[in-house]
């Protein structure tokens, strides 16, 4: 590999870690500014949490109806279109976010926001995964997503900073607009143009559905990271839900999400990394995704063992949720590994968002259990996450080991 290349791959792995912190800074946007946007626009304080979890089934179907829609184009068009569409599309959303007057104007530009950030995260891990050999792209996927999530972190900061969440929302349609400029110097993957001469079965969603194992190895691939969506919408964005039936006495309802977000994706950050690292140390993405599963599991029992004791307690093991569910770089790095170029741009960008997207099922099942089944906000919260764990665990044992796959391969 001679300088030029060098400084191209190092460009690219910069670029795509600069596009996921966006990513995350406006995806989790809404969880920050959520109770004061709401209490801005009138809602009373009875339905914050009702409407809440509305908009955010919005900005999930988004996600989900993107994420075929950018990952077949990733796989059709190339890899660079899906970037420049998706970051053109959720920029000018959050920015129009700003002018809202109605709940309806939320839900719309909730959903558009949601179909863009759907582009994102998938077309830049395909992009790293296909450009550096198999020794050093689960270190450089580790390194975007622990960087990437610090987006979030930065957002909790600045909103409090701030104090107004049409502004935030302006501020993060103009980092979106500002990454298209270094978005300009980065190359399109060559292991994609060479395939794309060779093949037309580029993007072909069926094919997953075609064959059992395809199917069972993608369900499972999804499957396996919905835990980490629970910990996030259910013990971080509803964090003053979740401390106000433990108890817990707080100065201001709003702030509580913050910093539950801001201790959430820190843990994250240092998960992410770690996981990475140990994943190449281990030579092994299984068996680093079952030890993350076995630490969260963990951290989720002693959260209710003295999460209770004080909001201190709590921040800390919320903090401690993010390093579990800290597996996130590894999955994605097992979502492309997993299936060859013609359908690697498809994979990676719906599986992310299909495990996104299934915030909407947490949503529906969370509320069912509290409003037609009588479970207090405690135990319908342990009730989803034993589903959810369940389910990852299961779908651990469907999959493949992916660590050191020559990806230059078509389905």
């Amino acid at each position: 590999m001679n300088t030029v290349q060098k400084k191209g791959i190092t460009l690219l792995i910069i670029v795509a870690a600069l596009g996921y912190f966006v990513d995350v800074f406006d995806l989790l946007l809404f969880g920050m500014v959520r109770v004061g946007s709401l209490r801005g626009l009138g809602v009373e304080e009875g339905m914050l949490e009702k409407i809440g979890l509305r908009l955010d089934n919005y900005q999930m179907a988004g996600m989900i109806i993107g994420g075929i829609f950018w990952g077949i184009l990733g796989d059709k068009k190339g890899r660079l279109s899906v970037l420049f569409g998706s970051i053109v599309t959720y920029s000018i959303a959050n920015s129009l976010n700003a002018f809202i007057h109605t709940i309806p104007q939320y839900e719309l530009l909730r959903f558009v926001a949601g179909f863009g950030l759907a582009g994102e995260l998938g077309a830049g891990v395909t992009l790293v995964n296909e450009s550096l050999s198999k020794e050093k792209r689960g270190i450089a996927t580790a390194f975007i997503a622990g960087f990437g999530v610090l987006g979030a972190v930065f957002g909790c900061l600045l909103v409090l900073w701030i104090k107004d969440w049409r502004m935030c929302y302006l501020i993060g349609g103009g980092m979106g607009f500002a990454l298209l400029i270094l978005r300009i110097s980065v190359y399109e993957s060559g292991m994609y143009l060479s395939v794309k001469e060779k093949t037309q079965n580029l993007g072909n969603f069926s094919i997953l559905f075609k064959d059992r194992k395809k199917f069972i190895r993608y369900c499972s691939i999804i499957a396996l990271a919905i835990p980490i969506w629970y910990v996030v919408q259910l013990y971080a964005k509803y964090s003053p839900e979740l401390a106000d039936a433990l108890g817990l006495k707080y100065p201001d309802m709003k702030e509580v999400a913050i910093y539950s977000i801001m201790a959430i994706y820190s843990g994250l950050t240092l998960g992410d990394l770690s996981c990475g690292l140990l994943s190449n140390y281990l030579k092994s993405r299984k068996k680093a995704i079952l030890i993350y599963l076995i630490l969260l599991i963990t951290f989720i029992a002693l959260f209710w063992i003295i999460g209770s004791i004080n909001m201190t307690f709590f921040y800390g093991m919320i903090f401690m949720l993010g390093i579990g569910i800290g597996y996130w770089a590894v999955f994605m790095m097992t979502a492309a590994e997993s299936f060859g170029i013609n359908i690697r741009s498809t994979v990676t960008n719906t599986a992310p968002n299909f495990v996104r997207g299934s915030i909407i099922g947490i949503n529906l099942l969370y509320v069912t259990l509290k409003t037609n089944f009588g479970f207090s906000t405690l135990s319908a919260n342990l009730m989803v996450g034993t589903i959810c764990i369940s389910l990852a665990l299961l779908a651990w044992t469907q999959l493949e080991e992916t660590f050191g796959k020559d990806l230059n391969y078509i389905e």
